[in-house]
């Protein structure tokens, strides 16, 4: 019945797209549409808010919304007599399909771990890197890869800062260069490789690990305290960053939540109940489908996002939840390739979101280039690094799958030509000397 009634409402309502192939962008997708619509039916006037498809400098920022606003009279119209259907706002953004079914079943029984490519890559003279089975995802399903792969990539739901004008780019850049080495007193916090479990926030982990650095380098190595990933996976949310924490964001607004808001300090599972931070990531590492005396079993569906909480939870901690913000002076995106190495150079790490294939889950040494295999979905990391490794441009960077990936829990990406995107997308904001 409910569906005999949303096809004759909008039997002559607009095309929307499909559900998106990647996660996070099919969630945030049906997150905004049903807001948008919930605030319509609670609404006094009922008109629909396109504030809530804007970015702060008022920008309107997704095709979604562009294509909502083009039907609203529509709409309008259709929504007044539709109140007899159950879950109306939810209803209506599967029917023109804005939500619907993110299962993941044809990943389900497909091994992260690909033999036969590891082989064929390995046996390519031409290829600037080497693959291999990692720890990390030994065990596990593309499914269970895609659950984490939590940060928007497509153009039509990127949420953009301005972009930094650098009029003047220094000309004694070095070739190679590795934040560790050029601030010694930090390079036991930017080399930290943290683990972003069974959760889709690596837009979290990759933007609070970069303004960590910063706040540690701006602070001459004072400031030696991990900041807190919880914070900004469950408090930087839907209402307040246009996020939804687990289920994917944005580097970007994450970034300008550290301007408006800041973020205070947490270290990592393992110090929960210690004194020395506030907040600590409360989402345990896990293995999956496979007894191990390290980790828990994954959980069959990703781990729920963690409350936001305005307490440290770790009631011994000295100070307030309020008294340990940390917050950034400026936020903002990153236009070329001499952007990111001289704001690398002057200020320190910076953030990245690019598409993961399959190849890049068996990456384990090397300058990586995609090479074969499917895409997954965006991920965000952060680059501390470049350099030229037997006459490939590489980024440095670190990853969130803990040290059980890749070289140790780092990478290197092939630079200068954009590889999966890396440099279309990147984010960094000023620490200051608190």
């Amino acid at each position: 019945m409910k569906g005999f009634l949303l096809s004759t409402l909008f039997a002559t309502a607009f095309a929307a797209d499909r559900v998106h192939q990647f996660q996070a962008e099919s969630k945030y997708m049906c997150t905004k549409c049903v807001s948008i619509m919930d605030d319509f039916t609670s609404s006094v006037d009922k008109s629909i808010n396109f504030d809530l498809c804007k970015d702060k400098y008022g920008i309107e920022f997704t095709d979604m919304c562009n294509k909502i606003e083009a039907n609203a009279e529509l709409l309008s119209s259709k929504l007044l007599k539709s109140k007899m259907i159950p879950d109306l706002s939810k209803s209506i953004c599967e029917y023109i399909n804005y939500c619907g079914d993110t299962s993941d079943t044809e990943y389900e029984f497909r091994d992260a771990i690909n033999v036969k490519l590891i082989n064929s890559i390995n046996n390519d003279k031409s290829l600037t890197w080497k693959a291999g089975i990692n720890e990390r995802w030994k065990h596990a399903t593309l499914k269970d890869v895609r659950k984490t792969l939590g940060t928007i990539v497509d153009d039509k739901y990127k949420h953009r800062l301005p972009y930094i004008n650098k009029n003047e780019i220094k000309a004694d850049l070095p070739t190679d260069f590795d934040s560790r080495s050029q601030w010694p007193n930090c390079a036991n916090i930017i080399g930290h490789v943290r683990d972003q479990s069974s959760c889709g926030c690596c837009w979290a982990f990759g933007s609070t690990e970069a303004y960590n650095d910063r706040l540690c380098i701006a602070t001459d190595g004072s400031f030696q305290q991990l900041l807190s990933v919880e914070d900004t996976c469950a408090c930087c949310n839907f209402l307040q960053c246009d996020s939804n924490g687990c289920d994917g964001g944005q580097p970007t607004v994450a970034w300008e939540w550290f301007e408006s808001t800041g973020v205070v300090s947490g270290g990592d599972y393992d110090d929960i109940g210690q004194n020395d931070t506030c907040d600590p990531f409360t989402l345990p590492p896990c293995a999956h489908h496979v007894n191990s005396t390290e980790y828990p079993p994954c959980p069959s569906t990703e781990y729920k996002t963690p409350t936001c909480s305005k307490d440290c939870s770790n009631t011994d901690y000295p100070k307030t939840w309020n008294e340990d913000l940390h917050e950034a002076t400026k936020a903002y995106s990153l236009r070329s390739v001499d952007d990111i190495m001289d704001d690398l150079y002057t200020y320190g790490t910076v953030t990245a979101a690019f598409t993961v294939y399959e190849d890049f889950l068996n990456y384990k040494s090397g300058v990586y280039v995609h090479t074969s295999g499917e895409e997954l979905g965006g991920h965000a990391i952060k680059i501390f690094g470049y350099g030229v490794e037997d006459g490939t441009d590489y980024w440095y960077c670190a990853n969130s799958w803990n040290d059980s990936w890749g070289d140790d829990g780092f990478f290197k990406i092939k630079k200068g030509v954009n590889e999966c995107g890396i440099e279309s997308d990147v984010s960094a904001g000023l620490a200051t000397s608190q």
